[in-house]
């Protein structure tokens, strides 16, 4: 007789901070999880619109965010797994879920009873509510429509079509462009080609060779961790143009991972189900219900800081071509050669080069730095919790207090670059802050793609990594402070375009000298950086800043002016990205940061979907923030670190992102502050 064992899924969690019990999970066991989950969600749906009582904000609101709880679970760990740690059987299971569930979110969307009740309360008015209660009813009032509720039954079966086919397109991109990251890597055989590569990168690719059972060689990957440092530094420019090229055409390699025809259509439904909705464009849709309101006033910001950073990138592009002849090069600089060059500029300008400071740029030691920020900024306390069975081996857990002692949440770093994660770097969550049913405390992680270092070895970053991680644990902070009742507005529940906002506010702090010389140390001698190195590095600070610019706002145009289309049949991505680069005068040489066959932030999902342009959106408020900081005397100034605290990070979706922004700045930002930033703003012009 066979023993049917418990599905760990469904159990309750009784371990340490109630961690999903991964050990025990096997990738069998999410399919039939998932099965519950809906029933049970189902069923709690129905039984709030078979309330035979009047309907109000508790028997309706509350419960509706009350349900569901199995299912949030489920889908919490099943989908942080399948981006950190995948697999085939993982990614079967994605391709079968995704059109499961968009189908029975569709249907409570979409439900007339349901509807009928929350359009009863919301008519009702906000008295007698709480503030809080206020913006939930109002935030669910508005996704009700968003989604078509209340339209005729046509409309919504189409548009119920239109999201299950856009669920499965978008997993389907993503595992593409994953699928094509695995299947490339450049083997270096021969120790000559490995010419100006510094002992970092020789040594993360030796790492990386012997991971793949290729000991003895070098690989390096498409992650990019890998790739950017090989374009710096490799003199082989041969070697430079291959993996550039293999880079550039991530999911448009022809073939089963071609993602190209997967954007036409998602172009087309996303235009269909805005016109069904009613707006004239998918940005039109995406945008009315985000800080910008309009893709007019997304693309104003956008044109605004074009224009200079384009001049900027024209102006190092001739810089550039200017080293390539000195040094005896007979050819056009190409996208390949940019990284390459730009890094041999700033070492004869600034003296300045990588292979100098990741010495001092040890993993541990940036943690560290970004812990201690949030300890002089919040009061918090960080301690690592190695008693932990988390999802992976490499991944690091940390209990996190506030100033009285009084727990916060768990959070959880997963750092290396590996075949079984999406690249990029990112924040989630296992389970997110409430108080709706309990006081649950958030557990968050960051995921990273960081090449890791051979065994007893420390990981050393670039400076750009490091501000990457500051980034992602901003992100992290947002998760981890929110103070909310309830779960649809805790933590990063924000709107897209002020979503940004406190991670890359963040990042200010790694920049300050204060937080640099205690902890960027070199990892062998312990001396801190020294002070004239320290001096260079922010003085090159705005240092090809009109590529970086460029690269980006390029990205953030194609992706804004193809979800403005009224409809896209026939929609050839190449040609409309050639189209845009051309129109707004793309300088030679330079590529999107994401072209649209590998831009997962906008296809692999719709998070980003017309609304890339959100970092910049975010900047202006992130710019504009720190001089809150700089304008009191003090990087760590208690008073705006509380204001910061009380209504950014753990306000969560409490009230509207402009709200928000007052209740901390006082006023409005200043947009001039982000040209400034980024060293784009017009010199003055000196009197005669």
């Amino acid at each position: 007789m066979t023993l049917s064992l418990p599905n760990p899924l469904l159990s309750d969690w009784t371990g340490p901070f109630e961690l999903p019990p991964f050990a025990a999970i096997a990738p069998a066991d999410f399919r039939p999880a998932f099965e519950r989950g809906i029933e049970e969600h189902r069923r709690e749906i129905d039984a709030i619109v078979a309330d035979p009582a009047a309907p109000d904000f508790d028997n309706t609101i509350a419960a509706f965010e009350a349900s569901g709880r199995t299912l949030r679970r489920v889908s919490s760990v099943f989908f942080n797994l399948a981006s950190a740690d995948t697999s085939d059987a993982l990614q079967a299971i994605e391709r079968e879920i995704a059109p499961v569930l968009s189908r029975h979110y569709n249907a409570i969307y979409l439900d007339d009873g349901l509807f009928a009740r929350v359009d009863a309360v919301f008519r009702r008015g906000v008295a007698g509510l709480t503030e809080e209660q206020a913006r939930v009813l109002e935030r669910y009032h508005t996704g009700f429509l968003r989604s078509g509720a209340g339209r005729p039954a046509e409309t919504k079966a189409r548009l119920a079509a239109i999201s299950e086919r856009l669920a499965v397109l978008g997993t389907t991109f993503g595992q593409n462009v994953l699928g094509d990251e695995k299947a490339w890597t450049l083997v270096i055989e021969k120790e000559a080609d490995l010419a100006g590569l510094p002992d970092f990168v020789v040594a993360a690719a030796a790492k990386t060779a012997e991971d793949r059972g290729l000991a003895g060689r070098w690989v390096i990957t498409l992650s990019r961790s890998s790739i950017e440092p090989f374009l710096q530094f490799s003199t082989r420019r041969d070697l430079r143009e291959q993996a550039f090229k293999a880079w550039a055409a991530r999911g448009a390699n022809g073939g089963a991972s071609d993602n190209r025809a997967i954007i036409a259509e998602t172009v087309a439904l996303r235009a269909e189900k805005a016109r069904l909705l009613g707006y004239a464009s998918y940005a039109d849709y995406r945008l009315s219900d985000a800080m910008a309101k309009s893709p007019e006033a997304a693309e104003a910001l956008l044109r605004s800081v074009w224009e200079p950073a384009r001049r900027r990138a024209v102006d190092e592009r001739a810089a550039l071509q200017e080293l390539v002849q000195a040094e005896g090069g007979n050819f056009d600089l190409a996208p390949w050669d940019w990284r390459f060059y730009s890094e041999r500029r700033r070492k004869a300008e600034f003296d300045l080069d990588e292979s100098a400071l990741k010495p001092f740029l040890p993993l541990d030691n940036i943690i560290a730095a970004a812990f201690d920020t949030a300890t002089r900024l919040f009061g918090l306390s960080f301690t690592e919790r190695s008693d932990l069975v988390l999802h992976h081996p490499d991944a690091r857990a940390f209990e996190v207090k506030d100033a009285d002692g009084s727990p916060v949440g768990l959070f959880i770093g997963d750092y290396f670059a590996r075949p079984s994660k999406r690249s990029g770097a990112w924040m989630s969550a296992f389970r997110g802050q409430q108080k709706l049913i309990g006081d649950i405390r958030p557990i968050i992680i960051n995921v990273m793609n960081f090449a890791k270092a051979a065994d007893g070895e420390p990981t050393l970053l670039s400076f750009d990594e490091a501000r990457t991680l500051f980034h992602e644990f901003g992100h992290g902070l947002h998760g981890l402070l929110s103070n909310v009742t309830y779960p649809s507005i805790a933590g990063t529940g924000v709107d897209r375009d002020f979503v940004e906002f406190p991670s890359q506010l963040y990042e200010h702090w790694l920049e300050q000298p204060e937080v640099l010389r205690r902890f960027a140390v070199h990892y062998r001698t312990g001396e801190p950086m020294p002070a004239d190195l320290l001096a260079r590095l922010t003085a090159s600070r705005t240092f090809n800043q009109g590529f970086a610019t460029v690269e980006y706002v390029a990205s953030a145009l194609v992706d804004l002016e193809m979800h403005t289309l009224s409809s896209a049949e026939d929609f050839d991505a190449d040609a409309f990205e050639k189209k845009v680069l051309d129109e707004i005068g793309m300088p030679d040489a330079m590529v999107m940061r994401h072209r649209p066959a590998h831009f997962q932030h906008v296809f692999a999902g719709d998070g980003y979907s017309s609304a890339y342009y959100s970092y910049l959106w975010s900047e202006v408020l992130d710019a504009d923030g720190f001089r809150a900081f700089k304008e009191a005397g003090d990087p760590f100034d208690p008073a705006v670190a509380k204001r910061l605290r009380d209504f950014v990070y753990s306000a969560g979706n409490r009230r509207p992102p402009e709200e928000a922004y007052r209740g901390f700045r006082g006023r409005d930002p200043d947009p001039s502050a982000l040209l400034e930033k980024r060293g784009l703003a017009a010199a003055p012009v000196a009197a005669e």
